[in-house]
C-alpha cells in the first residue's frame, strides 16, 4: 500500500501539498462514518466524496489532476467509485468512470452533516486565500457552512464529544445488536467474502473497537488473511487504529 509513489502537480503551494497530507492522514475517519453510513437506514450524511489525485503520461510528462469521486468504497488497499468531474488534460478517464486508486492518491475528502462540514483540506486551503464576502460566496455556492478555515473538524460532534475520535458513537450504541446477529448468523464470524476479507477485516479497516472486540469474543480468527495475505492486526497498523492494536495482538 505505501510502495505507490504519491503525485502531486507542478507548482503546488506548500499550503495545498500539507492539505493532501493531512487528508491523506485522517481519511480513515472519513471511512469510518461513510462505512455507518451504509448501515443507516435513513441517511445521516449531505454530502461524502473523496479528491483523488489522477495521473497520464502526456508528451512526456506526467499531468497530475485532482478529482472528486462519490459512491466512495474502501477495502484497506484501494479507494473505489465514480468520477464525477470532468478532466481538463487526460484522456485516460472520464466523468462517470468506475474508479479504483491506490489509497495513498488521495487528495482531499470531505462529508458533511445537516450543512456542516467535515475534512475539506484543500477546500480550506483556498478558502484561507479569500476575502470574507469571497468565503461567503463560496460556501453559500456549494450551500454547506465550511466553518473556520483555521480549525478543520474530522469527526461529528468533535468537540462536544472528543470521545468520538477514538470511537463512533454508532459503534458502541449498536453493541447489543450485533451480539444477537451473531448469535443468529454465526456463520458470518468466520466467513470470508471473495476477495478473502472477514468481518473482522471490515470493521479493523473502519476502526470500531466495539465492533472488534465482539467479534473477537464470538470466536473470530484474528490471523485470517485476505488474498493481500493481510490479517486485521496488519490494517489497524497501516491505517493507526492505535487502539485496536491491543485487542487483535
Amino acid at each position: 500500500m505505501s510502495d505507490t509513489k504519491i503525485f502531486y502537480a507542478d507548482g503546488e503551494s506548500p499550503k495545498m501539498i500539507e492539505a493532501y497530507q493531512k487528508a491523506q492522514e485522517t481519511f480513515k475517519y472519513f471511512w469510518r462514518e461513510l462505512s455507518w453510513e451504509y448501515r443507516r437506514i435513513i441517511p445521516g450524511l449531505d454530502v461524502a466524496c473523496v479528491k483523488l489525485a489522477f495521473t497520464q503520461e502526456i508528451d512526456g510528462e506526467t499531468v497530475v489532476e485532482h478529482m472528486w469521486i462519490n459512491d466512495v468504497n474502501f477495502d484497506g488497499e484501494n479507494i473505489y467509485g465514480i468520477l464525477v468531474n470532468d478532466p481538463d488534460e487526460l484522456t485516460n478517464v472520464n466523468n462517470g468512470d468506475e474508479i479504483a486508486i491506490p489509497v495513498n492518491q488521495i487528495s482531499d475528502w470531505l462529508f458533511a452533516i445537516n450543512g456542516q462540514t467535515y475534512g475539506a483540506f484543500t477546500i480550506q486551503a483556498m478558502r484561507s486565500e479569500m476575502s470574507e464576502e469571497e468565503r461567503e460566496s463560496h460556501d453559500e455556492a456549494w450551500g454547506l457552512d465550511f466553518g473556520d478555515f483555521n480549525d478543520i473538524l474530522i469527526v461529528n460532534e468533535q468537540k462536544e464529544k472528543p470521545e468520538n475520535l477514538i470511537e463512533h458513537p454508532m459503534s458502541k450504541n449498536m453493541k447489543e445488536s450485533l451480539i444477537e446477529f451473531l448469535k443468529s448468523n454465526p456463520e458470518e464470524i468466520n466467513g470470508q467474502d471473495e476477495l478473502g476479507y472477514t468481518f473482522l477485516h471490515r470493521e479493523t479497516i473502519a476502526g470500531n473497537s466495539t465492533s472488534v472486540e465482539i467479534i473477537i469474543e464470538s470466536g473470530a480468527d484474528v490471523n485470517a488473511k485476505n488474498e493481500h495475505g493481510k490479517t486485521a492486526l496488519d490494517y489497524a497498523k497501516e491505517l493507526k487504529w492505535d487502539h485496536l492494536l491491543p485487542l487483535l495482538q
